[in-house]
C-alpha cells in the first residue's frame, strides 16, 4: 500500500521548522551520513537534496500569468519571477548546495555571506557580505548544509535584516533542536526547511548523529 504521509512534518515543539519527509530526501540523507562516502558522491548528493529541499522551500511562490504558444494552440500558462529570488549559502559549507539549486532555478540571484567570530567579543561579525541591489523587493533562501548551535544562521539572517531584506527563509540539509530553537528565538519569523531533524549537539558542538563537518566533506580539508 502506497506511503500517504504528507511530506512535511511539523513538530509541535519548533513551529518554526518544517522537516521535509519525501522518501527520495530520507534516502539520499542516509547516504550523506555515512562516513564511506566519498567527496565526489558527498557533493553530489549535497546536489541533489538541496535541489529537492530548493523545490519544497520554493512551493508558494506567485506565478503570473503567461501566453503560451504550443505546436496545436495559444493556451495560457504561469510564470515564476525567478528575478526577485535570492540564494544566500553561508560560506563555506553552504558553496556547496548551490549547484543543486541553480539547476532547479536557473535564473536565481546568488549573494555570499562570510562569518567568523571576533575573537574579543565572540560575536560573529561578516568578512564577506554581498547580495543584489533592492533587497526589500526580493525572497532570499539562506543555505547552509548543518543547523547546529543556530549562531551563524541566526547572524546571516541578521544581515540581510539589516541590508533591508524582508522575505527570508533558511534551508538546511541536518538540524539540531539547538539550532532550531535560537532561530526560533531570534528570528521567529523566518522558516527553516530541514531534510532531517538530529538529537542534539555533542560537547564540541557537533550534530549527532549528524554527517560530520560538511565543509570538509564537501571540500576534501
Amino acid at each position: 500500500m502506497a506511503n500517504t504521509t504528507f511530506p512535511f512534518r511539523r513538530d509541535p515543539e519548533h513551529p518554526n521548522l518544517v522537516v521535509t519527509r519525501h522518501p527520495l530526501l530520507r534516502h539520499k540523507v542516509s547516504l550523506l551520513r555515512s562516513a564511506s562516502t566519498s567527496k565526489k558522491i558527498f557533493k553530489e548528493l549535497v546536489d541533489e537534496i538541496a535541489m529537492l529541499l530548493a523545490y519544497e522551500v520554493t512551493a508558494d511562490l506567485q506565478t503570473t500569468p503567461i501566453e503560451v504558444e504550443t505546436p496545436l494552440a495559444v493556451t495560457r500558462g504561469e510564470k515564476v519571477m525567478g528575478e526577485r529570488l535570492t540564494l544566500v549559502p553561508i560560506l563555506r559549507a553552504g558553496l556547496g548546495m548551490v549547484d543543486g539549486v541553480l539547476e532547479l532555478i536557473p535564473t536565481m540571484r546568488v549573494g555570499h555571506i562570510g562569518l567568523q567570530r571576533d575573537h574579543d567579543t565572540l560575536e560573529p561579525i561578516d568578512y564577506y557580505f554581498k547580495i543584489p541591489p533592492d533587497p526589500e523587493d526580493s525572497l532570499f533562501i539562506v543555505a547552509d548544509p548543518m543547523l547546529a548551535t543556530g549562531g551563524s544562521a541566526s547572524a546571516a539572517v541578521t544581515f540581510l535584516k539589516r541590508s533591508g531584506a524582508r522575505d527570508i527563509r533558511l534551508m538546511c540539509i541536518v538540524a539540531a533542536p539547538e539550532g532550531v530553537r535560537k532561530m526560533q528565538d531570534d528570528h521567529p519569523e523566518v522558516p527553516v526547511y530541514a531534510a532531517a531533524l538530529d538529537s542534539g549537539l555533542d560537547e564540541n558542538s557537533y550534530i549527532v548523529p549528524g554527517l560530520g563537518d560538511a565543509g570538509d566533506r564537501l571540500f576534501g580539508t
